[in-house]
């Protein structure tokens, strides 16, 4: 492995890290998967139930999201992060349990989503806000593409595997495994170095919940740069989910093909993340910071077009190619938009302005969700497919047409970087009570 100056690799926390997360994204791929497969082939879900279960996944970041933010700047992280990937655990295991005793319902499959995506909403949140601590604000960049490129790996292992498993072995067994990656997750996150917030810190209980999530909110949508990258990660994940939420139906229902063939499609988009990633630095460096994220939705977003021509023999090629080329710009932008968002925030706002991301975002995913359903009950899968194909097209415009743009650098971090070993254990002093 080539460590260059910055390179956040010998830095202890960020190798323990960056494993507990592998795991973490494991399980959550193989459940991306399995869950809405178990739901159409053994509990007969149809597009809008379908849908439903996509939504309720994420709709906890459209009920929690911002004051998750506030909550993980006032906890230790590292606790956040042990305890969300636990909870998701027991409810992953809970499928596979119900099933062996022949009690499984779809009402269980929406409890135990939404309840997942609560926890989720706490991991995301930490996991963004502890990064700049474990690293220091100069080794940002290589730490995303690491994050990014894992992410990516995780999407093709997970998802591929996902399908061949429900394949092969039935979607109840499939989600045990996913509990098992989580607990292992939880596991390994504890090895995690504890933390202590030095002198100053204002104490939690002296200030509003409700005054700390307007902070948040201020800080991204008052920032033309920071708004311009919210509206365009909206856009695409709405449309992104709009046909992932009915990609099983169409995929089982209408073209009758396996399950295996339904993960290996969306692994291809964990490969097009992976090849983004690898891309990011190099472009950046040649082109601009700004320049590349503008760029790059002119040259791969229109080719989502592609994915609502889905089907049988070459179209299901051309599609898998289409969504491949979306997604590579998806990676681009999760190295160097998230680069760009820690940097533009000071460290005491860092979970909440993650938190008001993830909590459009990851919002834009639950409405998707619920929008693909409606239009694939009322209109067929295909029109929701192409509806949710043109939101991606287009979703570039807001960062094209924005100050992003004319950024060749990053700008200089917004409070100075904290002081890294270079060689041990990546103690950093910080602003956050630690645990």
């Amino acid at each position: 492995m080539t460590r260059t100056p910055h390179s956040p690799w010998p830095l202890r926390d960020f190798r323990v890290f960056f494993a507990a997360g592998s795991l973490s994204h494991l399980g959550s791929n193989v459940g991306y998967v399995a869950i809405p497969l178990l739901a159409v082939t053994t509990l007969g879900a149809g597009p809008g139930q379908a849908g439903a279960l996509a939504a309720l996944s994420t709709v906890a970041f459209l009920i929690i999201g911002l004051p998750a933010g506030a909550w993980v700047d006032r906890l230790p992280a590292r606790r956040v992060l042990v305890a969300a990937n636990a909870v998701r655990a027991v409810l992953f295991a809970s499928v596979p349990v119900a099933w062996w005793l022949d009690v499984l319902s779809l009402p269980q499959l929406y409890v135990v989503v939404l309840l997942n995506g609560c926890a989720t909403v706490f991991f995301d949140v930490g996991s963004q806000s502890v990064l700049p601590e474990l690293v220091g604000r100069e080794r940002l960049v290589p730490a995303n593409v690491a994050l990014v490129s894992l992410m990516a790996g995780a999407n093709i292992a997970g998802r591929g595997a996902g399908g061949f498993l429900v394949q092969f072995l039935t979607a109840p067994l499939a989600i045990l495994g996913g509990a098992a990656a989580y607990l292992a997750s939880a596991a390994g996150l504890m090895g995690i170095g504890r933390r202590h917030a030095p002198a100053g810190v204002v104490p939690a209980d002296r200030r509003r919940l409700r005054t700390e999530m307007a902070e948040g909110l201020r800080h991204v949508l008052g920032s033309r740069e920071l708004r311009a990258l919210a509206l365009t990660a909206t856009l695409s994940n709405l449309g992104a989910q709009m046909i992932n939420a009915v990609l099983p139906v169409l995929f089982v229902r209408e073209l009758h093909l396996p399950s295996g063939v339904l993960g290996a499609y969306w692994a291809a988009g964990g490969l097009g993340i992976l090849f983004g990633a690898g891309l990011a630095r190099r472009l950046a460096s040649r082109l601009g910071h700004g320049r590349t994220l503008g760029l790059a939705g002119l040259w791969f977003a229109p080719a989502t077009l592609a994915v609502a021509l889905v089907g049988d023999g070459p179209w299901l090629w051309v599609a898998g190619a289409g969504w491949l080329a979306a997604l590579t710009k998806t990676g681009i932008d999760n190295v160097l938009g998230v680069s760009l968002r820690q940097h533009l925030t000071p460290d005491p706002l860092l979970g909440r302005m993650n938190a008001t991301f993830r909590f459009l975002l990851t919002g834009a995913l639950a409405i998707g969700s619920a929008l693909g359903g409606l239009i694939g009950q009322a209109a067929g899968v295909r029109t929701a497919v192409w509806a949710g194909a043109i939101f991606m097209a287009v979703a570039f415009l807001p960062v094209f047409c924005s100050p992003v743009r004319t950024l060749r650098e990053l700008p200089v971090a917004a409070t100075p970087p904290r002081r890294v070993s270079g060689d041990g254990p990546g103690h950093v002093s910080t602003g956050r009570t630690g645990g």
